[in-house]
């Protein structure tokens, strides 16, 4: 099974400049939690989800009218084809503990989104014999990595250094 096959095509998106009221109100129309910001190419850029939006609201002294997407939007985009394996798509999520992938093309258009939502809709059992293509199981596996401990960002970074 293929991240084409499960993905949302039509997703919800924005540019830099939009505000975070209007962003709020496009995750709420689309009942969405992610969307990402492009360019006039269509290029991911940036991506903002409702707990950036939350967060952002509640921690400044301003209106969200007047604060911009490119002002809290993460530039960390992690992202996969939409030829890519559901398996391969859930070894991202769970290497960067991230429950939606932005779908791209091979020169950064947005295609869609993966959602840990889309592909537990699509995963099964295994039976007795017979190996789902999309077993229950991994996608629990995938579900405890996203949300087991995650270390302190200094204990990353020191991690990091000594690999």
């Amino acid at each position: 099974m293929q991240v084409k096959d499960v993905m949302v095509r039509t997703p919800a998106f924005c540019g830099p400049q939009t505000n975070l009221g209007e962003a709020a109100a496009i995750l709420w129309d689309r009942n969405c939690g992610i969307l990402p910001m492009v360019d006039s190419q269509q290029r991911v850029t940036g991506v903002v989800t409702d707990r950036d939006l939350c967060i952002a609201m509640g921690t400044r002294n301003r209106l969200p009218g007047e604060i911009s997407l490119a002002q809290v939007a993460s530039g960390k985009v992690y992202s996969c084809r939409s030829d890519e394996t559901i398996p391969g798509a859930l070894e991202i999520m769970a290497q960067h503990k991230v429950r939606r992938l932005i779908v791209v093309d091979n020169r950064g258009r947005l295609e869609g989104i993966l959602s840990m939502d889309d592909i537990i809709l699509h995963a099964e059992p295994a039976s007795a014999g017979k190996a789902p293509e999309l077993s229950s199981d991994s996608v629990m596996k995938t579900l405890k990595a996203i949300y087991g401990p995650q270390l302190p960002q200094v204990a990353r970074s020191a991690a990091r250094a000594a690999n």
